[in-house]
């Protein structure tokens, strides 16, 4: 849940300070697998999941992804980076590049490489979709939708056991049951654009996402966001949990803003049970210190994985000022957080 302002300014790679994600380690990360509310290395060591969202290939091919990788992980310690895509654009079915998608997945190729390099994960997080028309309504959407069971085909293909690698299967599923949000079904969602003011499409589900991506041989942690644009989760509790025998485990995401309330039923009681990451979070109102501090309590609290929205400086909430990567008073927190996990944080072993 975002407002977007494109914002241009210079950028600057930021000098390495952090021991957690440097490309002078051991390469690479160690794969993850989901063991109860925990994630463990094959090895048995337990591994917390603390970073940012890094926007930009939703809405584009892509701004300052390299640099903010580098000020994320170098500079502000973070472990992992939520990488917002478009299903469209990794196909090609947008008009800024006519190469059939080429170019995107290569940006996309050389972030999750250099990111390897620097021992952070990614999250591959399907944002954008298109209400089943490639080429038309780009944005998100209630639900995923027939394309996305292609996107995910191909992404699981090429990052197959990946061990930095994990597929968020849905941005932020919203206004359909928990019946539909697991096992699919026709959507019907309000759009001023559309004709009658309402488009219908074909959901598959999330569990029919995951198998995609398990029929491709993945065992990689898949991520599933609640309802109520990704913030409730307590269907997870009451029968609607993922079916994951041949993966390496889901990893429940919760989006959470000052609006949202009844957090303990919603969140709470599924986080005390299940793995779970908040996976956006940021002030929209009030006191941004406020707000930010409380959930990094809470998550503390919880031992909950977390990437705070957003290092972009055009994309609210901002963690940062401009493209120099000052931090807003709401990044200022976060930042702190982020360095003082990564002074602490020991390298699993390999």
């Amino acid at each position: 849940m975002r407002t977007v302002t494109i914002v241009l300014a210079a950028s600057v790679l930021v000098g390495c300070r952090w021991s957690a994600c440097t490309a002078a380690e051991p390469a690479g990360p160690q794969l993850l697998k989901v063991d109860g509310k925990q994630l463990k290395t094959a090895q048995g060591a337990v591994v917390r999941l603390q970073g940012v969202n890094i926007p930009s290939l939703e809405w584009s091919q892509g701004e300052h992804l390299l640099q903010s990788l580098a000020a994320a992980s170098d500079d502000w310690g973070v472990n992992v980076v939520r990488l917002p895509l478009s299903q469209d654009r990794w196909f090609g079915h947008t008009k800024e590049k006519e190469d059939g998608g080429v170019s995107y997945r290569n940006t996309v190729r050389d972030f999750v490489r250099q990111a390897a390099d620097k021992r952070c994960y990614v999250i591959l997080d399907l944002h954008w979709s298109d209400a089943g028309k490639w080429g038309e309504n780009i944005g998100q959407h209630q639900m995923p939708d027939d394309n996305s069971t292609a996107f995910w085909s191909e992404v699981a293909t090429a990052y197959a056991n990946n061990p930095a690698v994990l597929f968020g299967l849905y941005n932020e599923p919203h206004h359909v049951t928990w019946e539909i949000w697991r096992d699919g079904g026709n959507v019907a969602e309000q759009n001023r654009r559309a004709p009658g003011g309402k488009l219908e499409y074909q959901s598959p589900g999330l569990q029919k996402l995951l198998d995609v991506c398990r029929a491709q041989g993945a065992k990689n942690i898949v991520l599933a966001g609640g309802l109520d644009w990704g913030y409730d989760l307590s269907g997870v509790a009451k029968g609607f949990a993922l079916s994951d025998p041949k993966g390496n485990g889901v990893l429940y995401d919760t989006h959470i803003y000052p609006v949202k309330k009844n957090r303990d039923s919603l969140v709470t009681a599924v986080a005390d049970k299940y793995a779970v990451l908040v996976g956006e979070f940021g002030p929209d109102r009030g006191d941004p210190k406020a707000f930010v501090n409380q959930i990094l309590q809470y998550v503390d609290e919880h031992q909950l994985h977390w990437t705070a929205l957003c290092m972009h400086p055009g994309a609210r909430p901002c963690l940062i000022k401009d493209w120099k990567y000052a931090p807003t008073a709401f990044g200022e927190p976060v930042k702190e957080a982020l360095r003082n996990a990564a002074a602490k944080r020991t390298t699993p072993p390999g």
